[in-house]
């Protein structure tokens, strides 16, 4: 886990990425997506670094994905410090950020309210 890179605007989390490596985050100006990112601008143009600081529940752009909606709303309601804490200890006791490409252990979910409650737990309800 790269925690200074921390969680993008989007609720997309930088710090588990797979491409790190290369990508430096979405407010580095080098993110190759930085052009075309809705979120990125939209929170720009609102002068906040965060979608989670934003007082609209919107669904634009990333976050009309599960995903990132899921990891801003958690942020939005507990805190990017506690989301950045859960993600690490999920990391280190074997959850999957990308395990395919880009899908993961935190993909695959239909619920919001589930995917925040395996966050913040580490533990998948049985279906």
């Amino acid at each position: 886990m790269k925690r200074e890179l921390g969680i993008a605007r989007c609720g997309l989390a930088c710090c588990l990425c797979s491409e790190n490596m290369t990508c430096d985050g979405c407010d580095s100006g080098a993110c190759p997506d930085k052009d075309w990112c809705e979120n990125r601008q939209c929170s720009i143009s609102k002068k906040i670094e965060h979608c989670y600081e934003c007082n609209e529940k919107c669904r634009k752009g990333l976050l009309s994905k599960i995903k990132p909606y899921a990891f801003t709303e958690f942020a939005r309601r507990y805190g990017k410090e506690f989301l950045l804490n859960c993600l690490e200890r999920s990391e280190k006791n074997g959850i999957m950020y990308h395990r395919d490409e880009i899908n993961g252990d935190y993909d695959d979910f239909d619920d919001v309210e589930t995917l925040i409650e395996y966050i913040k737990t580490g533990y998948r309800p049985i279906s």
